[in-house]
Parts: structure tokens; sequence; C-alpha cells
């Protein structure tokens, strides 16, 4: 079940309004099988799959906690190897198996396996790796096993961010199970709003902006190289509204009932390097690797070089945790070696720290910021690209790009003369439904963006709303709630981080 759909503005308020009517002790059913109907709108038997999962590592966790010595590595590594046998055969085999095909062309071998009819599972990179957090917390006995099937299966299961996260840690939420809710109309109204503003991210922002980038990416032959410059911004602007906006909904979702679910984002594009980019973008995500893969490997206590093959090795698994695609996987590598480059970088500018007195902190945090924004929107372009070619194509004509509409702006400035920006903007125009007007209407969303988001990174946007005059709150809500009825996108879009 979409949250941009009918059928969850029907959904949700009868699974609230019900969840504060019935006794405690029935909540958690109550929420299991709503979530259950959650999932089962979208491919009702792969429910089987997810209850699998589910059972593994129920079972998994139990014997962890009652055995000693190497059997409890034993059914670590069960767990483990048993949860990621179900998500590489449905996300991955085809994957695999076309690169093994390529291989054996290129030798002239026969090759007899055939390729796999199945569709992935929304969200099985999501509970899978929930799933796993909580065998690893019991193995370092960070958490005590649960006993409690149901409840268990509903930690795995939450329907606020069963399909898209945030990952949640067993010690955050499996807790909340067994405390009793209260309907409270503060928290509630917090709930609410956190959901109004991630609609109007995903079916606002980035739907409107997914027509534009939609034309460019799916034939990039097609268009100049300022048009591929503004669909990569365009497309880093549409994926941040749309899963951001998911992670609105899903926290608001379950504030409203009473659940405290982690902040998945911290307003990454203001980030002044790309480290604190990943501390901002995904956390659910990156906090997951860092704390399971990277400090196990030794994480930055170990020789330059070690460290250098963790941080590669980390964002390798990251790339293709996204998607069985080269894209992915390259898209991972990038960002890896941007946080080598960027450790390099420190040691280079330590010596010439005397140099960079001599200017301004705000030229120096511009300076920063445009480099930190620049590396994303590069990687953004391989991360939506459809195959490697693409991916080449769009990069080189991003720098072209943005040096062809600075040249032309610079041009119109200095001589006086529209012509040069009015022949860019034509190009720009291009992919637009007959009319210019939707570019500067999409300009005019990233503003009101902009607007909000340092809002949000400066106060805290939600803490702002709530001490405005009741006049003002409302009139905040209608204007919202109107926008996403009235210049929400024409189409139902599923959220991207959907198929991950």
């Amino acid at each position: 079940m979409l949250f941009n759909s009918f059928s969850y503005f029907i959904f949700f308020p009868i699974v609230v309004a019900l969840y504060f009517t019935i006794p405690h002790k029935y909540r958690t059913v109550f929420l299991l099988l709503s979530s259950c109907i959650f999932y089962m709108a979208f491919v009702p038997y792969y429910i089987l799959i997810l209850f699998a999962v589910i059972l593994i590592d129920y079972y998994a966790g139990i014997k962890i906690e009652e055995s000693l010595g190497s059997k409890r590595k034993a059914y670590l590594l069960l767990s483990i190897i048993s949860t990621c046998i179900v998500l590489m055969f449905f996300k991955y085999f085809n994957f695999f198996n076309a690169n093994l095909l390529g291989i054996a062309n290129f030798f002239g071998w026969n090759y007899p396996i055939g390729f796999l009819k199945i569709i992935l599972p929304i969200g099985l990179s999501f509970h899978t790796f929930q799933s796993l957090s909580y065998v690893i917390e019991v193995y370092w006995k960070k958490q005590k096993a649960e006993h409690n099937f149901l409840t268990y299966s509903l930690y795995v299961m939450f329907f606020p961010q069963l399909v898209a996260g945030p990952i949640e840690r067993p010690q955050n939420l499996l807790h909340q199970f067994y405390e009793r809710h209260y309907f409270e109309y503060e928290r509630v109204i917090l709930g609410l709003r956190k959901m109004l503003w991630g609609f109007f991210k995903k079916i606002v922002i980035a739907d409107n902006l997914a027509l534009y980038v939609s034309r460019v990416f799916d034939s990039p032959h097609d268009y100049s190289s300022p048009t591929i410059f503004i669909a990569i911004f365009f497309f880093a602007i549409q994926i941040y509204c749309d899963f951001s906006g998911y992670s609105d909904i899903a926290v608001g979702s379950a504030k409203v009932m009473g659940f405290n679910l982690m902040e998945n984002f911290k307003n990454p594009y203001f980030s002044l390097s790309i480290p604190e980019f990943w501390r901002r973008w995904h956390i659910s995500l990156f906090t997951w690797f860092k704390d399971y893969i990277y400090i196990p490997l030794g994480g930055s206590r170990v020789i330059f070089s070690r460290w250098c093959f963790n941080i590669i090795l980390v964002f390798l698994l990251s790339g293709l945790w996204h998607g069985a695609n080269w894209t992915y996987i390259i898209w991972g590598l990038l960002h890896g070696f941007f946080l080598v480059g960027y450790r390099l970088a420190g040691i280079f500018t330590k010596k010439i720290s005397n140099f960079l007195q001599l200017f301004p902190s705000a030229f120096k945090i511009f300076i920063n910021w445009l480099i930190t924004f620049l590396l994303v929107l590069n990687s953004w372009a391989i991360f939506r690209a459809k195959n490697i070619s693409d991916a080449y194509y769009l990069l080189i004509n991003f720098w072209v790009g943005l040096f062809n509409i600075f040249k032309s702006i610079s041009a119109s400035i200095i001589h006086f003369n529209l012509y040069p920006l009015k022949n860019i903007l034509q190009k720009i125009f291009a992919p637009l439904p007959g009319s210019s007007f939707y570019f500067f209407f999409y300009l005019g969303l990233i503003a009101i963006l902009t607007i909000v988001e340092i809002i949000d990174y400066k106060f805290n946007l939600l803490k702002i709303v709530s001490i405005q005059r009741r006049w003002i709150r409302w009139l905040i809500y209608f204007a919202a709630v109107l926008g996403i009825m009235n210049i929400g996108g024409t189409r139902q879009l599923e959220f991207i981080y959907f198929q991950f």
C-alpha cells in the first residue's frame, strides 16, 4: 500500500482509531494484522517470504541467547547466511547470472543457466537488514532475545517503516510494543504535521520534478548538456524529497500512535563535506553499515591503507545494497573514494593552513559546501543512469552543461545582452510539456523547499510551526493541503526507494 494512495488515507485513520479503542493486550496482534494487510496490498503471496525471514531470525535469536561458546557463533552465521540467501536469490540472482553469461560468451563457453522471472519483494533489503540487526545485537549481548513471536514479527513488519525504513534497532523499537500508548493531542498533532510535510515533499515537489527528470534520463542523448545538468540537479531534489518524504510520513505515522522512530535525514544538502553528508543522508543505513561492518573491520583504529580498504568495502556493499546494477556499485565506490580523497585533502590542507587563513570564513564555508554539493550531484548522475554508458555520457555533459550555463549567464551580464541566456533557456525548456512555465514552477517549488530547509536547519521546523498563533498554523496546514490537492503530480508514483 502506497503512502500517497487513497487506500492509505482510508487505512491509516481506521488503524489509529481502532488502536486507541481496543485494550492494550490486543494491540500487538492488531498492529501485526494491520501490517500484514498493508504489505499484502502490493503482492500478497510475498508475505510468505517475509515470514520465512522472521522465522529464521526469531529462532536464531533464542538459540544464540541460550547457547555458549562456538554454538552461539554458529547460530549467528546460520541466521546471517540464511537471511542473506533469501536476499541474494530475489535481488541479485539475475544480475550475477547475466554477468556470468557475459563472461561465458566472451570466452565462447556454454552457459546453460537461465534467468528467473521473479519480482523483487517490496522493501526486502530494509526488513532483512532490520532482522539482521536483531540477531547481531543478541549475539553481542546488547539485546535480549524476544521470546514472543508476535512481538518479534511486529518488530520486523511494523507498517510505517516496513518497506523503506528507517531501519530500526531492536533496542529502540522492541520495548515500545510493550508500552501503553494513549491518545495525546499534542503528540498526535506533531505526528500529523510531520506526515503533512512528508506528503508535500513527495506529492508536490518530487512527483512534479519526476516528469522532467524521467524524460532526460530515459533518453539523455536527445538533450543538450545544459539540460542534462538541470536534470541531474532536479533529480537530486527529487530523490531527497521522495525518500525524506517517505521517512517523514513513516515517522509521523508511528508518532501518531505513540511510537518513536529514528530520524533518517538531517538537511543533507547543507553538508560541508562528504563525511558530513553521510551523517545526514539515510542515517539508519549509514549507521547500520558503520556499526555492523565498518567498526568490526577495525574502523578508523587501523593503519591508513587498511582504513581505505574498510571505507571502500563498506561503500561498495552500500552500492550493491541499493540495487543489482553496476551503476549502483560504481555510485557506492565513488562515495568511498570521495571519503578517502577527503581524508587525503585534510592532510594536505594542514600544510597550507596559514594560506587558508587569508580567506573569510564565509567564503571557505561556501567553497566547502559547493564542492560537496557538486560531488554529490555527480554521484546522483551515476545512481539514476540506466547503464554505465549513459552514466559516462551524463557525467561528461554535467560539467559541460555547468560551464555553458555559467558562460551564458556571464555573457548576458557583461554585455547587457539577453540572447545568450535566452538561448540556453530554450535548451533547458526542451523536455517540458510545451510551456516554459513549468521550469519556473519547478524553481519556485525548490525555493520553497530551500527556505523551509534553512528554517529547519537553524531552528527545527516543527517546533517553529508549533509556537505560531493558531490562525497562522491553520493557514500553513491549509496551504500545504491545497498544494497537495491542486499542484501535486498528476500520476500516483511509487517511492523511489521501494525498488531497494
